[in-house]
C-alpha cells in the first residue's frame, strides 16, 4: 500500500482530507498552513509555485491515523509494533515498480523541497527514510534523517551516534564512501518500521513489511546495491561522504526551539527515480507528525521495558508538551508498594532521553492532563514519592540541558495511591446512573 493509496483510504473512511486549491509557495506560506492545521486532517497540495508536483503533509498527524495505518488501536499498537520488530519478513524483490518510472540527473533544487521556518539556512527534506547498504554488503538499515539542500546534488545529513553513524564510521575506516538511497513518499507504516528500533544488523524495511502484512515489494535501485519500496514516490540515490561535512542547522527540532549548527556529513547524489506523477511528502518540523513519529516507537519500547519491572502495565504516553520526547506518563495496575517507582526507573532507563516521568493509577487517562496533575494532586506526596537523579545522561535536543556533555538532571514521580492507606480516600466521587423510570420520567 503506497502513500497515495493510504490518503484515499483515509478520505474515504474518515474524510480526514484537506485540499489545499490555490498556488502556494514551498517557502514559508505552505509551512505556515502545516502549522494552522497541525494536528488535524491530512492536507494535499494540488499547487506549488514553481513546480509541477503535488505534495501532502501531516500524514502521520494524529494517533489514530497511525493505528489504522498499522491495523491497531490504542490497547494494542504496543504488541503490534513489538511483534514486527521480534517477526521482521523479507519484501518481495520485484524487477520494476512505480518509482522507477522517470530516472533523471539529479536536481535538487527543482524539487519540491519546504523551507519552514525564518531561520532556516535552507530548504530542508524532513520526510527522507535513509535506506544504507553496510560497506561489507552484508545488510541494509533504514532510519529517517532531516537534510538540508546544498546545492544540485549535495545534502548535510544529521546522523546522531546510532546504527547508521557506525556503518557510516565503518566505511570510512576502510576508505569508502557509504552507499544510500533515500525514499521519499511512502506509506505511514512504513514509516513508524522504519522509526521501531530494531538490533542492529536488523532492516527496517522488514519490520515494516510485517507492519504492512507482507504486502510490500521492493526494487533494486540502479546505482547502489539497495532495495527500496517499489511504490514510494522520489528515491534519491547517492553516497555519504566519508570524509566530507558542512555546516547543518539550525533546524527547529521537537522541542520547537533551533538546534545548534554542527559539521555534519555530506551526501552526494547520483541519480533521482520518481513516478511521473510524484507527490513530495512533506513534514513539519516540531510539528505533530514529527513528535509522533519520533515517539510512538519509543513508547513501545518503554512499554517492553516497564512490562518486566512491574506486573501490570495499563499505558505509555510521551505527552505532546514534553514534544513526544522528554515527559512521559505511565499508568500500571499497582500490587504493591515500590511498584510505582519500580516502573518510573524502568522507563527512564528505557529511553535516555526521558526527564520527568509520572506514574498514575490504571483509574487515570493518560490523554488527559488534567486527569494526570489531578492525581498528582491528590496521591502525590514530594518527601517521599519525589525521585531526582542528577547528572544522567539526557538529550541533544533539550536546550536547558548540557548539551555538549549531554547531562541533565530527571524526576520520577509516583502519583499512584499509596498501599498503605485506605483506597477509599483516594477515588473519585461517582453519581449512579438513573434508573428507566427516573430517564423516562426526565423525558417527559
Amino acid at each position: 500500500m503506497s502513500l497515495r493509496e493510504f490518503i484515499e483510504a483515509e478520505r474515504a473512511a474518515a474524510g480526514a482530507v484537506l485540499e489545499i486549491e490555490e498556488e502556494v509557495s514551498t517557502d514559508y506560506e505552505a509551512a505556515a498552513i502545516m502549522k494552522r492545521h497541525d494536528g488535524g486532517p491530512i492536507l494535499v497540495f494540488r499547487r506549488l509555485k514553481g513546480h509541477s508536483y503535488q505534495a501532502a503533509a501531516g500524514v502521520c498527524g494524529s494517533r489514530e491515523r497511525i493505528y489504522r495505518a498499522i491495523g491497531a488501536d490504542k490497547e494494542t499498537y504496543y504488541r503490534r509494533v513489538s511483534w514486527a520488530v521480534q517477526n521482521p519478513k523479507p519484501p518481495e524483490l520485484v524487477e520494476s515498480g512505480p518509482v522507477m518510472e522517470v530516472s533523471e540527473p539529479p536536481n535538487l533544487e527543482g524539487l519540491p523541497i519546504f523551507r519552514h521556518y525564518e531561520k532556516d539556512p535552507g530548504k530542508y527534506i524532513t520526510s527522507g527514510i535513509v535506506v544504507a547498504r553496510s560497506a561489507d554488503g552484508s545488510f541494509q538499515n533504514a532510519s529517517v534523517h532531516r537534510m538540508l539542500v546544498l546545492g544540485k546534488d549535495r545534502l548535510a545529513i544529521r546522523i546522531v551516534p546510532r546504527h547508521l553513524y557506525a556503518m557510516r564510521e565503518d566505511a570510512a575506516m576502510l576508505g569508502k564512501d557509504l552507499q544510500v538511497a533515500i525514499v521519499i513518499g511512502t506509506h505511514p507504516a512504513v514509516m513508524i518500521g522504519v522509526n521501531s528500533g530494531p538490533d542492529y544488523r536488523v532492516n527496517e524495511l522488514w519490520v515494516a513489511n510485517s507492519l504492512l502484512g507482507g504486502r510490500m515489494k521492493v526494487v533494486k535501485c540502479p546505482d547502489v546495491d539497495i532495495s527500496v519500496p517499489w511504490d514510494a514516490e522520489f528515491v534519491l540515490e547517492g553516497e555519504i561522504s566519508a570524509d566530507e561535512t558542512a555546516d547543518e542547522g539550525p533546524f527547529v527540532d521537537l522541542t520547537g526551539t533551533y538546534d545548534i549548527v554542527r559539521k555534519q556529513p555530506v551526501v552526494r547524489i547520483k541519480r533521482v527515480m520518481r513516478r511521473r506523477d510524484a507527490i513530495y511528502q512533506a513534514l513539519l518540523p516540531g510539528g505533530s507528525e514529527h513528535k509522533l513519529l519520533m515517539g510512538i516507537p519509543k513508547e513501545v519500547r518503554m512499554y517492553e521495558a516497564i512490562q518486566k519491572a512491574v506486573p501490570k502495565v495499563k499505558g505509555v504516553r510521551l505527552t505532546p508538551g514534553g514534544c513526544c520526547w522528554f515527559h512521559a506518563v505511565v499508568s500500571i495496575k499497582k500490587q504493591a508498594d515500590g511498584d510505582g517507582k519500580n516502573a518510573a526507573m524502568a522507563a527512564l532507563g528505557s529511553n535516555p532521553s526521558l526527564k520527568h516521568v509520572v506514574v498514575v493509577d490504571e483509574d487515570v487517562d493518560i490523554d488527559s492532563p488534567e486527569e494526570v496533575e489531578w492525581a498528582i494532586a491528590t496521591r502525590f506526596q514530594g518527601d517521599s514519592d519525589l525521585t531526582l537523579i542528577e547528572g544522567a545522561r539526557g538529550s541533544t535536543l533539550d536546550p536547558s540541558s548540557d548539551q555538549t556533555n549531554i547531562l541533565t538532571a530527571k524526576l520520577a514521580i509516583d502519583a499512584t495511591i499509596p498501599w498503605s492507606k485506605p483506597k477509599e480516600k483516594f477515588l473519585r466521587a461517582a453519581i449512579p446512573e438513573a434508573t428507566r423510570g427516573e430517564r423516562a420520567a426526565e423525558r417527559q
